[in-house]
């Protein structure tokens, strides 16, 4: 009787837990917002040393401060993801301080609320100058090292109104959309080397960007006809964990065939796979 063998690596998969990070080092844009706080919290639980990267300094301080005082590995620093010169020069500083980074987590982002007719151009490049162009210098950054060992991955948090036109939203939505694009070719450039780039796309989450947008949870659950806006079939929003668990998947040994796939956090509010 010949007894089947599994396949090569299959054995070693089906060990891996799908929360372990321990003596991965893993950088966070947009850290001290409320998706960015929540992934730097899910990771640093997983055992991977974080470095929280935010333009407001105090706050991604402060944030660390917690997460040490918890017992997790988390440092700050302070990022302006726009300047690609500072990008280049605080993850050479985070390397040698840490180690070259196994994980990049897209979060910094910034939302305007404005029809295109009202839109200014200062706006309208300032939005792309942080969801894009961010985007751009930090992956641009990280992926150096990570082709010459080989290995890592990269999670770029954008939006489901990537996918899906927005009312009063052109500017983010396009702008997330590029993003969502740019993070799938670096994936096809980047599969060679066995580096994975994924996308984590958020609907209405409970965070004060919500708000911002002059949402609240009851209208994006029910949906805004006006705007041809959808409601959320499963009659929640989502949580800022929700996201992080998200990436924390795309992140982890739990998802190494997966790269260039953008994965829906919306409740099923975009209705498309």
């Amino acid at each position: 009787m010949t007894t089947m063998r599994p396949a090569a690596g299959a054995a070693d998969a089906r060990r891996m837990d799908p929360a372990e990070l321990h003596g991965r080092v893993a950088l966070v844009t947009g850290a001290a917002g409320g998706i960015g706080s929540a992934v730097v919290e899910r990771l640093a639980q997983a055992g991977a040393a974080v470095i929280a990267l935010d333009a407001d300094g105090e706050r991604v301080g402060h944030l660390a401060a917690q997460a040490q005082a918890a017992g997790h590995q988390v440092s700050a620093h302070q990022l302006d993801v726009t300047d690609a010169t500072q990008v280049e020069a605080v993850l050479l500083a985070a390397a040698e301080e840490h180690g070259p980074a196994d994980i990049l987590v897209h979060v910094a982002g910034v939302l305007h609320h404005s029809s295109v007719a009202e839109l200014s151009e200062q706006t309208w490049r300032q939005t792309f100058a942080i969801n894009t162009d961010g985007v751009f210098h930090v992956s641009r950054a990280a992926a150096r090292p990570m082709i010459e060992r080989k290995s890592g991955t990269i999670v770029t948090v954008t939006s489901n109104a990537a996918l899906v036109p927005r009312v009063n939203l052109a500017a983010y939505a396009a702008s997330k959309a590029a993003a969502t694009m740019f993070t799938k070719c670096l994936g096809l450039e980047l599969a060679p080397f066995g580096i994975r780039c994924n996308i984590v796309a958020p609907g209405s989450t409970d965070t004060p960007m919500l708000r911002q947008a002059g949402q609240s949870p009851a209208s994006a659950i029910a949906g805004v006809p006006e705007q041809w806006r959808l409601g959320v079939p499963l009659g929640r929003i989502a949580d800022p964990a929700d996201v992080a668990a998200a990436v924390l998947f795309l992140a982890s040994p739990a998802s190494r065939h997966t790269t260039m796939h953008t994965l829906l956090v919306d409740g099923g509010a975009t209705l498309t796979t």
